[in-house]
């Protein structure tokens, strides 16, 4: 081992090379329901050798400024966004906004409402909990609360032993506490995003996506779709990387890291060229 040159370092500077000129689009702060500080993120993703990052923490733009601040001085650049819960046909879809303008009104009382909406699902969760017999404190929540927040007081409340515990137990999708959440029309939230000068992309779309779903979207104002994230699989991200190149939409990708636990910055990215390509779509482009 040469001189002065530890073992973690070199790990750095090999992270470094594997992930050099690239971006990760999709992560969570604790503004949200991540773990790590806006701070964290940004060290994780320097010692990555990231280019660029994505703050998209559900349904508030809140984490975005401390993001820029502690990447000052650094090589990464911070991407404004947000991941917005939406409803289309009778289910729930996440959209993925970046470039928007942070201080865009109309965008921002939207996203105030569906945090009010968050913040009652929370509490009719912790009251399905009750009825079930297991009772929790919730204290002060953060500004967009989920199940996740409620899983890791139950852990911390020795209702369960593990997060996955709380989901296989009483928070998955339609279990004994689940509340599905009620967010936006995916009309209104693809205009919206139009009008902050964003762009829009379908977040880690199921297998059951179809490119006639992509090309639906895309009349609404969606100019983009996630193309790589952690449990898609290699041959569906190349279906959706071609469907994408049918239908001149861009495609964005990233870890969809929620902290320690969760698949870690840097998994899934995308190229300098691809981050381009996602930006000149911007504002309907």
């Amino acid at each position: 081992m040469p001189a002065r040159q530890p073992f973690t370092a070199l790990c750095q500077i090999a992270a470094r090379g594997r992930h050099f000129g690239r971006a990760d689009l999709h992560i969570h702060t604790n503004h949200s329901d991540g773990s790590y500080s806006p701070a964290e993120v940004i060290d994780l993703a320097g010692r990555s050798g990231l280019a660029a990052i994505a703050i998209t923490d559900h349904d508030t733009l809140t984490g975005i400024a401390p993001a820029r601040s502690a990447a000052r001085g650094s090589d990464v650049q911070v991407i404004a966004g947000v991941e917005i819960t939406t409803r289309h046909e009778g289910r729930e879809v996440h959209l993925l906004a970046y470039f928007v303008n942070e201080t865009h009104e109309s965008l921002l009382d939207a996203l105030a409402r569906i945090r009010h909406d968050r913040v009652e699902r929370f509490r009719e969760m912790v009251e399905r909990l009750r009825g079930c017999g297991v009772s929790v404190t919730a204290g002060e929540l953060p500004g967009a609360p989920g199940r996740r927040h409620l899983a890791e007081l139950l852990v911390r409340a020795g209702k369960v032993g593990t997060i996955r515990e709380a989901f296989a137990r009483y928070l998955h999708d339609g279990g004994r506490a689940d509340v599905p959440k009620r967010g936006l029309a995916i009309e209104e939230a693809l205009a919206l995003v139009r009008q902050a000068g964003g762009v829009a992309a379908r977040a880690h779309p199921p297998y059951d996506c179809t490119q006639k779903d992509l090309a639906r979207l895309k009349k609404l104002g969606m100019y983009a779709v996630e193309a790589e994230y952690p449990s898609g699989k290699r041959q569906f991200s190349r279906r959706l990387r071609e469907w994408a190149r049918e239908l001149n939409i861009a495609v964005t990708g990233g870890s969809d890291c929620h902290g320690p636990g969760s698949p870690t910055i840097g998994t899934c990215t995308i190229s300098a060229d691809e981050l381009t390509a996602l930006r000149q779509k911007a504002g309907g482009g």
